[in-house]
């Protein structure tokens, strides 16, 4: 199942949607900031439907 978390980017600090598929338990990803194209790290508690905690930091 996936859910829509806003966050922010470590970069340029805008915001937007990530979705994350929450069947995965721990997860750890990188990712594209959809503003200023940056990669960065995306690390995801989850259980089936929510999203625990989720953490994002710059690589």
């Amino acid at each position: 199942m996936e859910v829509s978390e806003t966050i922010a980017c470590p970069y340029c600090g805008q915001s937007f949607e990530l979705v994350v598929d929450t069947s995965g338990g721990f997860q750890r990803f990188t990712t594209d900031c959809e503003i200023c194209c940056r990669p960065f790290e995306v690390v995801a508690d989850c259980e089936p439907g929510e999203i625990l905690s989720l953490d994002v930091t710059g690589g």
